[in-house]
């Protein structure tokens, strides 16, 4: 994976701006020695918001990106002026990308289409300035409010492919076979175990120019719930399947018990995957008669769909579209995607890379930042009317 393109984990580091402070400034005139104040507001700091783009397939950017800082707010000044905003930092990620606490591994929030806009982290509000504390009877109000902190949080992106089929099997079982014979996906084929070290997606035609996205991930083997091989990595991709397609090859010694132990896996990594409806494909069956095919069926579950295929030859590939067409469309097999509960990250579901990652901070470079930001040259550093400095109402010192 680490010479790969594909990048569905990463973590990074997001801080939202902090708010500007409000103004403690009285007015100033020729012929007006006591204009009263006049102190603006401070701006508001900047959003971090993630935002979904269909155009985006990997969190690749991310992982060269691992800092991202909105802007802070500017403080108030006088006339009643108000502080300028801080910038928002909009982060692009695929649809199908979930956020999580890297800290407590809590689940946040998720995109799931193009366009959509989620504000992760809220800036600071601005500080008020003394303009708004003048009452009748306090006229001269020396305060006013620093602004409010930014938010810093460090955070996991998981990105889950969005497909209608999802291809689960050991390894050597033929999906990327299958992949490549019924869609223009070319995933590596070899006649050794563990060729698929990412997830590929193809779309598949069906009759009158339809079609369903199929996702192919890499093999899983028995224990992957438990850390073994690498099946477990990438299981999240078929967690928005809306049909899961189970393959064994036909010369496995015992296709039942198979079966059994890729849906046992399913079930250790999020007990919502066997809710899904399942198509079961036995693959190489070029090499079976009628006769061999009819007692290998009545040894599989009555209730799972079967279908003998072969990727190589085209045996049984129109009759498997025609069976995930009618399972990808049925109503009341659909499992509606506001009830997907999302598993908290835990020792299993993380990739141990990332959580290792440590973030360098400079703060001289912050403080460059601030002192860009607060720019004291915009303010008087004389007493007022009153006898105070103006600098002390930065910070919303009271001198009473």
């Amino acid at each position: 994976m680490a010479e790969s393109n594909f990048i569905d984990y990463v973590k990074i580091i997001c801080r939202s701006g902090k708010g500007g402070a409000g103004s403690r400034h009285f007015h100033r005139a020729k012929y007006v020695p006591k204009g009263g104040p006049d102190g603006g507001d401070g701006g508001r700091g900047g959003h971090v918001i993630l935002r979904g783009n269909s155009h985006m397939w990997t969190l690749l950017p991310l992982k060269y990106q691992r800092h991202v800082f909105a802007g802070n707010g500017a403080p108030g000044t006088g006339g009643r002026s108000f502080g300028k905003d801080g910038d928002d930092k909009v982060i692009e990620v695929p649809c199908g990308t979930v956020v999580f606490d890297a800290e407590t591994g809590e689940y946040l929030c998720e995109v799931t289409y193009d366009g959509q806009e989620i504000k992760l982290l809220k800036g600071g509000r601005g500080g008020l300035g003394n303009w708004n504390f003048r009452t009748s009877t306090n006229q001269s109000p020396r305060y006013a409010q620093p602004g409010e902190p930014a938010i810093e949080k460090t955070i996991i992106l998981e990105l889950k492919l969005l497909a209608d089929v999802g291809l689960v099997g050991f390894p050597n079982a033929g999906k990327s076979t299958l992949l490549s014979s019924i869609s223009a996906a070319r995933p590596k084929i070899a006649d050794y175990p563990f060729t698929t070290m990412e997830p590929q997606l193809g779309i598949v035609s069906y009759r009158d120019s339809q079609s369903f996205v199929m996702a192919d991930i890499p093999g899983i083997i028995e224990g992957a719930s438990e850390g073994r091989g690498l099946g477990l990595r990438f299981l999240r991709h078929i967690e928005r399947n809306a049909v899961l397609l189970f393959m064994v090859p036909a010369d496995a010694d015992d296709i039942k018990r198979q079966y059994e132990i890729l849906l046992n896996e399913l079930q250790q990594f999020n007990p919502e995957l066997v809710d899904k409806p399942r198509v079961l494909a036995i693959s190489k069956s070029d090499m079976l008669d009628d006769e061999l095919m009819e007692i290998l069926s009545q040894d599989l579950p009555e209730d799972l769909p079967h279908v003998f295929i072969s990727a190589v030859s085209g045996y049984g590939i129109q009759e498997l579209k025609d069976v995930l067409w009618k399972a990808i469309n049925d109503e009341s097999n659909r499992i509606a995607p506001t009830n997907i509960t999302h598993r908290p990250l835990d020792g299993h579901h993380r990739v141990k890379e990332e959580d290792e990652f440590i973030f360098e901070t400079s703060d001289s470079k912050a403080d460059n930042i601030d002192d860009e930001l607060y720019d004291y040259d915009d303010y008087d550093d004389d007493d007022d009317d009153f006898g105070n400095s103006d600098r002390d109402w930065e910070y919303g010192i009271d001198d009473n």
